[in-house]
């Protein structure tokens, strides 16, 4: 097989490195696993679950000592399992969250593992953003972007068009409704709408749908990203029959 590289956004391949990612792609889409990568010291009963994993699916195994240290910059990285990078389609009648211009990688695996846990799969990232195949995004995400439907645009109004059927929540700091009163009249299929960890939404956003305020003292400027998009998401699937189990 050819060798691997770094990892690139160019390319058509991305790592999920860790134990734990590995099995969270082979339980959700084992037929995007191409090569499972081990060290000579890998041992345990999570890396014997992957080996099986990975033999029952036909995925080649190799010991890879150099390349994992490579992609995780790290010496205490095990495996990694190498998968084909694919585009998906969001659910139209699902909720959306969509993400605008996320840029930290850790934040934007946060929240993918955040959105998972409460039911919502479908996510919208606008470009500019963070590199959701980046196998740090992947590893923050701990496997949970393989049982999402995350779909990356260009800008918001190709999202928009493409989905002009969902209410718009955009969560701003000068947002117009407190979270509260927003989840006691929710228009569905909603989408969630959340800014960039620095700058948050533009102005613009507040005349595209309900604009939404999270309280918080005066103590901080905002919230982080990752804390805002759980706390709206929370809110807003209790509201619309709660999270199943």
């Amino acid at each position: 097989m050819p060798p691997l590289k770094g990892y690139d956004a160019s390319l058509p391949y991305s790592y999920a490195a860790g134990v734990y990612p590995g099995l969270s792609l082979m339980a959700a889409a084992p037929e995007r696993a191409t090569r499972l990568l081990v060290s000579s010291r890998a041992e345990g009963e999570g890396v014997e679950k992957l080996r099986a994993a990975c033999r029952a699916h036909r995925v080649r195994e190799e010991v890879a000592e150099k390349a994992l240290a490579r992609l995780s910059g790290k010496q205490n990285c095990f495996a990694a399992v190498v998968f084909e990078k694919w585009q998906a389609v969001l659910d139209a009648a699902a909720p959306h969250v969509v993400l605008v211009n996320p840029m930290d990688e850790g934040n934007l695996g946060t929240v993918l593992r955040t959105m998972l846990g409460f039911g919502l799969k479908d996510i919208a990232i606008i470009r500019p953003a963070a590199d959701v195949f980046e196998p740090r995004v992947v590893r923050a995400s701990m496997g949970a972007l393989f049982s999402l439907r995350v779909a990356q645009f260009d800008s918001f109004d190709v999202y928009r068009a493409l989905h002009p059927a969902h209410s718009l929540y955009p969560f701003m700091l000068d947002g117009a409704v407190l979270l509260g009163e927003a989840v006691r009249a929710v228009c569905t299929p909603y989408a969630l709408v959340f800014g960039n960890e620095g700058s948050g939404l533009p102005p613009a956003f507040a005349a595209l749908g309900q604009a939404v305020r999270i309280p918080q003292s005066g103590a901080v400027d905002s919230l982080n990203l990752a804390v805002a998009a759980a706390l709206g998401a929370y809110a807003f699937v209790q509201a619309t029959g709660g999270i199943t189990p």
